[in-house]
C-alpha cells in the first residue's frame, strides 16, 4: 500500500466530520511552571469511543464501497482500535469483530461488546494477534482494517494535527505518543504541510522502545511481546509507518514506567481529565526532559481516557 500524503489526511476529515469530534485544546499554568514552556493540550480523551483512534476508523469504514462494506470489518487492538472500529461499523450498520489480548483491561473489552462488536481472544504477543486475525478473515471474508499500518488510518489519525495547528499557532513542537506509529505518521504529514518549521517529536515507553531502537538503527526493528503500563503502545512499529518516522519524526524520547504513572496522576489531579497509561507518555517525557522544552510552544496529543477505573495503577 502506498504512503499516504497530506491531501488523503484533508480528505480523511471532510469524511470524518459528522462522526467524530473536534476536539478542544487545554493549556495548564502548572505544568508551564513545571516545564518552562507553554503547553497545549489537544484532548482526545473527549473523542468519540474515548480516543483519537476513531479518527482513523471512521476513515476507513466510510470509505469502503458498498459491495466490501456488507461483508463487515475485522482487526486486532489492545482495545482503543477495536473500540474506535466497532463503533464506526455501528454506524455503517456492519459487522465488526475485534481480536484482543487476554491481558486487555476489561472495561475496553466491555466496551467493544457495547459497541456491537464481537471479540475473540489471543495470547498477548503481537504474533498471535495477527495469526488469529488471519483465521477470523479466512472464516468471515471481512475487510481487514488494521490499527496502524494502514494509508486510511493513518490518514484519519493525522486529522488530529491537523485540528491542533488550525486551533493553536506558533507550535515549536508536537508530541505524541508512539506505538504502532499510525499517529504519529499522520502527525508528521499534517505538520509538514501546516508548519515545517514545527518539529515532530514521539514518546515511547522505555519498556517497550522499538521505534526508538529503529531510528537509531536505520531500519525497523520488531518486539513480539513487550511489558509496559501503557498497554495501548505494546504494537510494534507499523512498516508503512516507520516509511514516516525514518525520515519525518525529529527524534523519539523515552518514559520508564513510574515516570508514566506519575504523569498520568498528575493529569488526573492538576487538569481534573482522564487519561489512560499511553496517553501520559508525551507529558512524562517532557517533565523528564524540561530543558529540552523550555521557552518552547508546545502542542501535545493526549491520546486517549479509557480506564479501567478498578484497577489505577497507582491504587495497587
Amino acid at each position: 500500500m502506498q504512503l499516504p500524503a497530506y491531501e488523503d489526511v484533508c480528505r480523511a476529515h471532510e469524511r470524518i466530520a459528522p462522526w467524530i469530534h473536534r476536539t478542544p485544546v487545554l493549556t495548564s499554568a502548572t505544568f508551564d511552571a513545571m516545564t518552562g514552556a507553554t503547553l497545549f493540550f489537544k484532548c482526545e480523551n473527549f473523542q468519540k469511543a474515548g480516543a483519537f483512534k476513531s479518527r482513523g476508523a471512521v476513515n476507513a469504514v466510510f470509505g469502503l464501497e458498498d459491495a466490501d462494506a456488507v461483508r463487515g470489518v475485522a482487526t486486532h487492538s489492545s482495545g482503543n482500535h477495536g473500540m474506535g472500529l466497532a463503533r464506526a461499523a455501528a454506524c455503517r450498520g456492519i459487522d465488526c469483530t475485534v481480536v484482543m489480548p487476554e491481558t486487555a483491561p476489561r472495561a475496553k473489552v466491555a466496551a467493544v461488546r457495547g459497541y456491537g462488536g464481537e471479540v475473540v481472544f489471543c495470547t498477548p504477543t503481537n504474533t498471535a494477534r495477527q495469526q488469529t486475525l488471519d483465521h477470523v478473515v479466512a472464516e468471515s471474508g471481512a475487510n481487514v482494517v488494521p490499527p496502524y499500518d494502514d494509508a486510511r488510518v493513518i490518514a484519519g489519525q493525522g486529522t488530529c494535527a491537523k485540528e491542533l495547528l488550525e486551533d493553536i499557532e506558533g507550535l515549536d513542537v508536537v508530541i505524541a505518543p508512539i506505538g504502532g506509529g499510525g499517529l504519529i505518521g499522520g502527525t508528521a504529514l499534517s505538520c509538514r504541510a501546516l508548519s515545517p518549521h514545527t518539529q515532530v517529536l514521539a514518546a515511547e515507553p522505555a519498556n517497550a522502545d522499538d521505534a526508538y531502537r529503529s531510528l537509531a538503527a536505520g531500519k525497523r526493528l520488531i518486539e513480539d511481546a513487550p511489558d509496559t503500563i501503557a498497554d495501548g503502545l505494546k504494537a510494534s512499529l507499523g512498516e508503512l509507518n516507520w516509511g514516516i518516522v525514518q525520515h519525518e519524526v525529529d527524534e523519539i524520547l523515552r518514559a520508564e514506567e513510574a515516570a508514566i504513572v506519575e504523569a498520568m496522576h498528575l493529569i488526573w489531579q492538576r487538569m481534573k481529565i482522564i487519561v489512560e497509561p499511553s496517553c501520559a507518555v508525551p507529558l512524562a517525557t517532557i517533565l523528564h526532559h524540561p530543558e529540552r522544552f523550555a521557552g518552547q510552544r508546545v502542542g501535545v496529543i493526549l491520546t486517549g481516557g479509557n480506564v479501567d477505573l478498578d484497577r489505577l495503577p497507582w491504587s495497587y
